[in-house]
């Protein structure tokens, strides 16, 4: 790293990605800085730099010798899993020597401190992580946990309506679900020993509230373009296995917004002023690839101007809006992703957000990382160029 580039981020004070140390004497400290970066998105340890003041004091040879050497002790004997980080001496005025450790972001999360402490970084500082919610979902990021995975304790086979699961699979299939209806069940990692996971659930049982609180999705139409709870035309809980609750969102939109006239005569049929295919894939889109971590509702708010979708959880695997805008995809749950093109209208090939982007350019993605959520904002034709 060059010294101009070094003294830059110096400038720039401590933030999320950079962290400055006068000094490091403790390996137990300094690991936890390590494991802060590694949970988060990596960063640098600047060692010879004033952290309050952001001035460069430098280090004597025999620091920079036992700082690197209590840096490789504090990554592999003091991290869990170990970490390997990068250090490099470099002179950013004359006789002023400083240590950069760069912090990769882990595959591995969450990582943790030799007490089995987790930290994340917030802003410049750093937290400890201490709600299981929270490391269910880091661990998911790094592929060691799926929420649609998980078994639930108190639901057991005779809640699944065989019914619809045998037309499922004889129609997906083309071939008999009995007998062995159950291994078959299994063998599409939708439960095991007789109990359903979430992703089995919330597509074939018979309530899945039941067992399942906060997975379904809110719907209200409000009179102007404010969020008032107390001011709205309609609301509704759209509850039911995942096909129902598309299929119950999809009839509260088709009845909620207006039809624009197709053609130039007065009898020319009326057409939906958001495209079908639109509200289809963006519906399909919150409800199989939300994060199921979190026990809250997906929204579905319809204004004057706008629609908006809000899903829990933000993007997936560092997936920005502007990927997923060009079509990129990345899972976070495989098992409803790869069963929905069966059970709900919805194609499951390539992105459905490119699609809809295609049908009707006029939507705005936010990934809320704050909030843990991410906001699909429609605009309406009526009120666009206003």
């Amino acid at each position: 790293m060059e010294a101009l580039e070094v003294l830059d981020i110096i400038a720039g004070g401590e933030t999320s990605k950079a962290q400055f140390k006068l000094n490091v004497t403790n390996a137990t400290s300094i690991a936890q800085e390590i494991v802060a970066f590694a949970n988060t998105k990596g960063g640098l340890i600047i060692i010879g730099v004033n952290d309050k003041t952001g001035s460069v004091e430098g280090l004597s040879y025999q620091d920079i010798q036992r700082i690197n050497n209590l840096l490789t002790t504090a990554a592999n004997e003091h991290v869990k899993s170990p970490i390997s980080i990068e250090t490099e001496t470099v002179e950013v005025e004359p006789e002023k020597r400083i240590i950069v450790a760069r912090v990769p972001e882990g595959i591995s999360k969450p990582y943790k401190d030799k007490d089995g402490l987790v930290f994340v970084k917030n802003g410049s500082d750093k937290r400890k992580v201490t709600s299981n919610e929270e490391l269910r979902r880091m661990l998911q990021s790094s592929g060691g946990l799926y929420a649609e995975e998980q078994v639930l304790p108190h639901c057991t086979y005779a809640d699944i309506d065989w019914d619809k699961f045998s037309h499922f699979y004889e129609t997906t299939y083309e071939e008999p679900a009995e007998p062995d209806q159950e291994r078959k069940f299994e063998n599409l990692r939708l439960g095991q020993d007789g109990k359903p996971n979430l992703a089995g659930a919330l597509l074939f049982t018979n309530n899945p509230q039941k067992s399942l609180t906060g997975f379904f999705i809110t719907a209200i139409w409000f009179w102007g373009n404010e969020l008032e709870a107390d001011s709205y035309r309609a609301s509704d809980y759209l509850r039911g296995t995942l096909p129902e609750q598309f299929s119950q969102a999809r009839d509260f939109l088709m009845r909620t917004l207006h039809k624009v006239q197709s053609g130039d005569t007065f009898n020319s049929p009326g057409v939906l002023e958001i495209p079908k295919v639109v509200l289809t894939e963006l519906l399909t889109n919150a409800l199989i690839h939300r994060d199921y971590f979190i026990k809250d509702t997906i929204k579905l708010y319809i204004f004057e101007n706008r629609v908006e979708i809000i899903s829990p959880g933000r993007l997936p695997n560092n997936l920005t809006v502007e990927q997923m805008k060009r079509g990129i995809r990345k899972k976070r749950n495989d098992i409803l992703d790869s069963l929905a093109p069966n059970l709900l209208e919805y194609k499951g090939a390539g992105s459905g957000v490119l699609r809809a982007l295609k049908a009707y350019p006029h939507i705005d993605f936010i990934n809320d990382i704050e909030a843990e959520q991410v906001r699909v904002v429609i605009h309406r034709t009526a009120n666009l160029g206003t």
